[in-house]
């Protein structure tokens, strides 16, 4: 709301979009356009955690998903990756922003059983905290769980306004590319 009041429309006297011209939605209301870049850059971030945890893998030679996980979907499995990464559990308790994407369920006296998670909750966030500590003080699951972080939309956001600044509408700069 803050950015509609202070900037409506696009600032066409100061600056001129690097990709063109300036979109129809630029011009007569531009909050529209920062939003869209915004949408489109978050969901960038999956494309980059995919690639990141393609290069982990190669690079560390280990396996993505333990032996734990291996009742876990496929599709399951791709949502995790394209969403999260591997991280010790030290910086997972320590670090407040990240959200664990796995948990354990104790089956018998020396066995686990980990599921992932989808849609991390800050409110159970802390007592699945504390489970994998103690699955892997016990020795149970390894020392690097997956987690997702919390980056909140206002980096977005943010990062939408200058594009749309400096490049322009990106939705726009699309529907243009695809029908001339």
């Amino acid at each position: 709301m803050c950015l509609a009041l202070a900037i409506p429309f696009y600032p066409e006297k100061l600056l001129t979009p690097l990709f063109g011209e300036i979109s129809i939605v630029s011009k007569n209301f531009l909050p529209f356009t920062v939003f869209g870049n915004s949408v489109v850059i978050a969901a960038a971030t999956a494309i980059y955690l995919l690639i990141y945890n393609i290069i982990w893998h190669k690079k560390t030679k280990t396996t993505l998903f333990e032996e734990n996980h291996k009742n876990e979907s496929f599709w399951r499995k791709i949502l995790v990756l394209i969403t999260g990464y591997k991280v010790s559990i030290k910086k997972l308790k320590e670090k407040w922003h990240y959200y664990p994407l796995e948990d354990v369920i104790e089956k018998e006296e020396n066995k686990v059983q980990c599921k992932l998670i989808l849609l991390p909750s800050d409110k159970e966030r802390e007592a699945i905290v504390e489970r994998l500590v103690k699955a892997i003080e016990d020795k149970k699951i390894q020392d690097r769980v997956w987690a997702s972080p919390g980056l909140p939309m206002l980096i977005f956001i943010t990062a939408g306004l200058i594009t749309t600044l400096l490049l322009g509408d990106f939705v726009w700069i699309f529907v243009s590319f695809l029908f001339g």
